[in-house]
């Protein structure tokens, strides 16, 4: 019996080529079953786990169909109305589906553009006028273009939905449902899945017609090709020493946490430990998420500490270890997580952690999940763990990995400003000097670098002569009113004034009455200037507000 190879499968011979390039000639079994009815343009369900080559199972004839439309290319694009579209949930997939439809879609004069949020879509913006064969997008920055008019899909002919079950996990169905609707209904649709349920179905009923069924996995992990340990741990302390251990190999690992915050802190003190390690989390923003992936992918990092984030879509190869530092809360998680190993057929190692008060859940999570492995109670000393780690990674020197890191950041100008803002913030930042008193003059009291509080720069304010066109202001250093009672005739109540000639302090014609008016806040002497009995209205802000 002959190899089955792609050629034979009926994708096109440029396509075949790309892949070869790559290294890859021999179709994985999801590509074997679904190749011949997707190319013959039929909408097709695949259900397969996490690395079982699903991405290039739709690439191939995403673009083989839409190159052989006429309808896409150079010759056809048109400005915010793309052709084939693919949807995934998070952004590290969406990436990583560009990462292989690209070259495909390069090979047949097609372009692609990946749309998600987190970032600005000004990029975004520019490649759909551009005009763009192929989008790969997250569903809720792709609806928000719609709504803009930035992007129409009434021209896409491929539809793809990847990992749709994570979709609906996160609850993205109904925006995904939207986001169909706005699709000719008689495109062609591919849908792909580790699962069929949260809603799934729904989907595949209503928006795929007469699909054919195609599953090479059971929802369960693949236990040929990895191999589970858990090992269980005495205390907190000993659950840290373990990690470390674990971390410390030659080859690369993926630690998942279950918090973005343990994520960033664990990888920071395995650095600090030697063990260069970065994180992946959702407080990251894309660059640093692609920084470190990047790293992690170059082997300039062998450890990866990350959260679900990572849980899909992020493919690097010869991933030979990964660590359930913190156990997931449900089986799905787990699968997915454990399949950044083992991936495409691959063999790989996975281990969880386990404390004492633990143990009962993770049995029933990896029951879910069809494992069958024995809780293992460990130490770093014993053989079960020296053999896992495998031969140990040379230290590094944490200042090396920051000069390292500190490298790539982009650089800062290092000019200084000689703006006015610049020079009342250098003059405050030098202390009680006569600028910071100044300064703080010029603010109406409101200053750091001398007497900074604004009922504190009496001094300032009495070197003010009086404006002579609004009458001769007196300005009173302020004082407390005595007692507790209704305020009497000659009363003064806390305010402040400020050297441009506003006062403060709350309702119009609080101050004295009557005779004492000479006497009130921002008064002239002798009445002057007043406002008869209930003494001068006031500034209901300071006047320093006007500059």
């Amino acid at each position: 019996m002959s190899e089955t190879t792609f050629t034979s499968l009926g994708v096109p011979a440029a396509l075949s080529r790309v892949l070869a390039e790559q290294g890859i000639e021999t179709p994985f079994p999801i590509q074997t079953k679904t190749l011949p009815d997707t190319l013959g343009g039929r909408d097709v369900l695949g259900r397969g786990q996490t690395g079982s080559g699903k991405t290039i199972a739709f690439a191939l004839p995403l673009v083989a169909g839409l190159a052989e439309s006429g309808r896409a290319g150079a010759g056809s694009r048109r400005p915010g109305r793309p052709t084939g579209l693919v949807l995934a949930p998070t952004r590290e997939l969406a990436t990583q589906i560009d990462a292989t439809v690209a070259p495909l879609a390069a090979a047949m004069g097609l372009n692609t553009t990946v749309i998600y949020g987190g970032v600005s879509q000004a990029r975004q913006e520019r490649a759909l006028r551009a005009g763009v064969d192929i989008v790969i997008a997250c569903p809720g920055r792709l609806e928000d273009l719609g709504r803009q008019g930035i992007v129409n899909l009434n021209d896409i002919a491929v539809t793809v939905l990847d990992e749709a079950d994570h979709m609906a996990d996160l609850g993205f169905l109904p925006v995904v449902k939207r986001i169909l609707d706005q699709t000719p209904d008689g495109g062609q649709r591919l849908l792909f899945s580790a699962t069929l349920d949260n809603g799934v179905d729904k989907i595949v009923k209503r928006y795929l017609h007469n699909p054919l069924t195609h599953s090479v996995d059971a929802p369960q992990a693949a236990v040929s090709t990895m191999e589970h340990h858990v090992l269980l741990t005495a205390d907190a302390t000993s659950k840290k020493n373990l990690i470390e251990l674990l971390a410390s190999g030659q080859g690369r690992r993926v630690l998942f946490m279950r918090t973005k915050h343990h994520a960033k802190r664990l990888a920071q003190q395995l650095t600090k430990a030697g063990i260069p390690a970065v994180d992946l989390h959702g407080n990251l923003s894309q660059n640093a998420r692609d920084r470190n992936l990047a790293d992690f992918a170059s082997g300039e990092v062998r450890v990866l500490v990350a959260t679900d984030v990572a849980a899909r879509g992020v493919h690097v190869d010869d991933v030979e270890l990964v660590v359930h530092v913190d156990p997931p809360a449900e089986h799905k998680a787990y699968l997915h997580r454990s399949g950044r190993t083992a991936r495409a057929g691959s063999e790989g190692t996975v281990v969880t952690i386990v404390l004492p008060e633990q143990k009962q859940d993770v049995r029933k999570l990896l029951r879910d999940a069809g494992v069958k492995v024995e809780v293992t109670p460990v130490t770093t000393s014993s053989p079960q763990v020296t053999a896992l780690v495998g031969e140990r990674a040379a230290y590094v020197d944490p200042a090396d990995r920051a000069a390292a890191v500190a490298a790539k950041m982009p650089q800062q100008g290092g000019g200084k400003s000689t703006g006015a803002n610049a020079q009342r913030k250098r003059s405050r930042g030098r202390g009680t000097g006569q600028g910071a008193q100044d300064d703080v003059a010029r603010r109406g009291g409101r200053g750091t670098g001398g007497p900074g509080h604004r009922n504190d720069v009496g001094a300032a304010r009495n070197e003010r002569a009086p404006r002579s066109d609004k009458g001769a202001r007196t300005e009173q250093p302020k004082q407390r009113r005595q007692g507790s009672g209704p305020r009497s005739a000659g009363a003064i109540p806390t305010v402040w004034t400020s050297t441009t000639g506003g006062t403060s302090g709350g309702s119009y014609g609080s101050g004295s009455r009557g005779g004492a008016a000479g006497q009130g806040r921002g008064g002239s002497a002798g009445g002057q200037g007043g406002r008869g009995p209930r003494g001068p209205r006031r500034a209901s802000s300071p006047a320093s507000n006007n500059r």
